[in-house]
């Protein structure tokens, strides 16, 4: 039987994973670009895919650029939280419940990202005529859950 101290460092690496492996790829973009660059680039590929409107580009523009700013100012706040989380984790004498309380805000501002990326697509769904909405739904059910511990773990090829 797994004991209550492994169950959480295996429960906060987990987590560690799935938020690392995003961040770092995001932190990775970024590193070799400037991140207005990066937006303009995925903002460049979603109007040429979705061929957006002049009037639909300057919307979607409008509407992506407040929501990326609330989406990294909640990457920060998780990621000061994650720190806080490894780093007692990894004390001499890890307290649980502070694990725990790290692990509960890191899941409460991910559930908050999760209903700011919906808000944000039922918003630009408003400006996407049925083709383009279609378009879209396409293109984000063929991506795959960036980071998930199953996926990685999945793909992970069997070592001998």
């Amino acid at each position: 039987m797994i004991s209550r101290r492994n169950l959480l460092l295996l429960l906060a690496l987990s987590l560690l994973l799935n938020v690392g492996v995003m961040g770092g790829v995001v932190l990775q973009a970024v590193a070799n670009d400037d991140a207005e660059q990066v937006a303009q680039r995925g903002h460049t590929f979603l109007a040429n895919y979705l061929q957006l409107s002049e009037s639909q580009l300057s919307l979607w523009r409008a509407k992506e650029g407040r929501f990326l700013s609330e989406l990294d100012m909640a990457w920060q706040d998780i990621a000061a939280h994650r720190m806080r989380m490894i780093w007692e984790i990894f004390s001499d004498q890890p307290n649980a419940e502070r694990v725990e309380a790290e692990r509960a805000a890191i899941a409460r501002l991910q559930e908050q990202q999760q209903r700011a990326v919906i808000a944000q697509l039922m918003e630009e769904r408003e400006i996407l005529n049925a083709a383009q909405r279609d378009a879209l739904a396409d293109y984000l059910i063929e991506q795959n859950p960036f980071g998930s511990l199953e996926q990685m773990l999945h793909e992970r090829p069997n070592s001998k």
